[in-house]
């Protein structure tokens, strides 16, 4: 009798330490003690006892994949210096068991414990197609269309999944370009053509006002005898005005040089 009690005290302390459970956002697949493993998923929430066999957990919501310190070759075959991005993909629950039984292991990843299901292959298909969009844009130009290219390797890496018939397994659900650095010669070059292009514009300023002093020059060349003439007439009159006591005042300029006798 008290070793029927003493069993059924010790199984919920058992059942408990013997068990897992899956975390939300995660799904579990059951190995068996034959190393054959179970159909059928475990879903979130559930405990699994693990006495006999084990279970195992693979994350399957916002998977997140870090692409980084690749070298793409822009427009023009310019060698970028840094390009790093960030891949947000989803595994469909239903799918886990199938892909982890049928995809080569080498398309997985393990950290902690738990499986990344097609991490690997997902990171090689991000950076086929980052490789493949990058030729199509100046080095300079590829910050400015960040966008334009989160958009269009997500495109293609969705393409390649239906290629494989992954599609329904396997969600991409954003792209995130990180790091976009031109080499550093395409830098300088960039700096030198800016400076070119100032000293050119101010040369053509300095050009354009030599070229107004010149014809201001040759107008006033032009209209030399005019204005002589004018000044003369100009002058006259005003002698005549003092002759005749029409004048009381006048300036006289530094160089005047005399227009009447006066007795």
């Amino acid at each position: 009798m008290n070793a029927n009690r003493a069993l059924l005290l010790v199984l919920p302390f058992v059942s408990l330490v013997g068990c897992t459970r899956i975390e939300t956002g995660e799904v579990g697949v059951r190995i068996g003690f034959d190393k054959q493993i179970s159909p059928g998923e475990l879903l979130p929430g559930s405990f699994n006892q693990t006495l006999i066999g084990s279970v195992l957990t693979f994350p399957v919501k916002d998977v997140s994949v870090r692409v980084e310190d690749m070298t793409p070759l822009a427009k023009y075959n310019s060698t970028m210096k840094d390009f790093d991005a960030m891949v947000v993909y989803s595994i469909n629950p239903q799918a886990v068991s199938e892909l982890y039984v049928t995809k080569n292991r080498s398309f997985h990843a393990e950290h902690d414990g738990d499986i990344y299901l097609m991490y690997n292959y997902v990171h090689q298909a991000a950076r086929n197609a980052i490789y493949k969009s990058a030729r199509k844009y100046d080095a300079l130009d590829m910050n400015d269309n960040r966008q334009a290219i989160e958009a269009e390797v997500k495109d293609l890496i969705i393409q390649s999944l239906a290629e494989e018939k992954l599609n329904t397994s396997i969600n991409i659900s954003q792209i995130l370009v990180r790091v976009i650095l031109p080499a550093d010669s395409v830098v300088a070059s960039a700096n030198e053509l800016v400076r070119a292009k100032n000293e050119y514009k101010q040369k053509e300023v300095e050009v354009q006002t030599a070229k107004k002093e010149a014809e201001r020059i040759a107008a006033l060349n032009s209209n030399k005898g005019a204005i002589e003439y004018m000044a003369a007439m100009a002058n006259m009159k005003i002698a005549e005005a003092i002759a005749n006591g029409k004048v009381n005042t006048i300036v006289i300029p530094s160089d005047f040089k005399g227009m009447v006798n006066v007795r």
